[in-house]
């Protein structure tokens, strides 16, 4: 794959820079970026100075709520947007965007970046990270239950498993779309039922990732031990235990493996940013293996770019996903909407 780094970008930025200004030969630039990422996008701090003392270039973070909010906040203001970069869309909602022309196109040419990931990207957008969205069990409150974990998407309407799942809305949390994905790749002519049986066995619904995981999941004082969450969130619960857990201990959740459906993000310039190059560079430094080797342990998600080294919690304490679920992109597109209005009349 051709080498394209942010350094590289820059230096167009700087010539086209210096044509426009005559005399002044400075590489850097005096621009602030922003990226509009979901609220749980927390990358480490400081991790954005390698670019800054580079380019000139600052950047700040703007929130704009789950996934499934940002989406549909960009939708809204296509070409008139609140910053610069996109940071988080995914293979279950990139239709959308797309649709709303939310991006100016570009695809980054970074050494490293997975072909297989960059060829679900529709030639707009870049992809970033992938991870797996899966059901999540507390350990040791399914055993104070003397319950055994599910190990399929029929055990949770099993009566043990009644009262016990909290599941975020497939209307406006990207997780749960991407857990309705699931059900429907796992069974794609009875997943109807496995929703009425689930609905039947007292699954609760709540609106995002974070409100079923640090509200009603058990781990956090809610009383569902099982939640939707990612094959990542182990690592997670070991490496922000509060207390800090004794070294060499099991993580406090598992996952229940057959049950997860591989997401794709990606991040995008926005059409409309007045700092197009700027963003196209700061695009490439996001798939750098700089800001990429940070992602496991920030944002617990596995890096888009190959030549990134995964540290050794990921190898540890997350559960092999051998064969995700999975779903072409335009399957999704053209069938996503119709599936949401059955699931809605289905769970109420």
């Amino acid at each position: 794959m051709k080498t394209r780094t942010f350094a590289l970008a820059l230096a167009s930025i700087a010539a086209a820079t210096t044509v426009a200004c005559g005399s002044d030969d400075s590489t850097k630039l005096d621009v602030t970026l922003t990226i509009v990422a979901y609220e749980s996008f927390t990358p480490p701090e400081g991790i954005f100075d390698a670019f800054t003392d580079e380019t000139g270039i600052s950047v700040r973070i703007v929130a704009a709520g789950d996934a499934g909010e940002m989406i549909a906040k960009a939708t809204l203001t296509a070409g008139n947007p609140e910053g610069d970069v996109m940071w988080g869309v995914d293979n279950t909602l990139l239709s959308r965007a797309l649709d709303a022309d939310v991006f100016d196109p570009y695809v980054s040419e970074v050494d490293g970046l997975d072909p297989d990931l960059v060829a679900t990207a529709s030639n707009i957008v870049t992809p970033v990270d992938y991870g797996d969205v899966c059901v999540n069990y507390d350990v040791a409150r399914l055993e104070e239950l003397g319950i055994d974990p599910p190990t399929s998407f029929d055990d949770l309407s099993s009566p043990e498993y009644r009262s016990l799942l909290v599941v975020p809305s497939a209307l406006t949390s990207s997780t749960g779309l991407a857990f309705l994905l699931g059900t429907i790749a796992n069974d794609p002519d009875g997943w109807q039922q496995t929703w009425s049986d689930l609905r039947d066995n007292d699954v609760l619904i709540v609106g995002g990732w974070y409100e079923a995981y640090y509200t009603e999941f058990s781990r956090y004082g809610g009383d569902r031990p099982l939640v939707i969450s990612y094959a990542s969130s182990p690592p997670a619960e070991i490496l922000f235990a509060d207390p800090p857990l004794p070294e060499g201990s099991p993580a406090p959740t598992a996952v229940v493996t057959s049950t997860c459906f591989r997401q794709i993000e990606y991040a995008g310039v926005l059409r409309g940013s007045e700092h197009v190059e700027e963003a196209r560079a700061l695009v490439d430094f996001l798939v750098s293996t700089t800001f990429q080797e940070s992602m496991p342990e920030s944002l617990f998600v596995f890096p888009a770019n190959e030549l990134a080294k995964l540290p050794t919690t990921f190898a540890t304490y997350v559960q092999p996903v051998t064969d995700p679920l999975v779903m072409d992109p335009a399957t999704i597109a053209a069938s996503r909407d119709a599936w949401l209005e059955e699931w809605d009349a289905i769970v109420g």
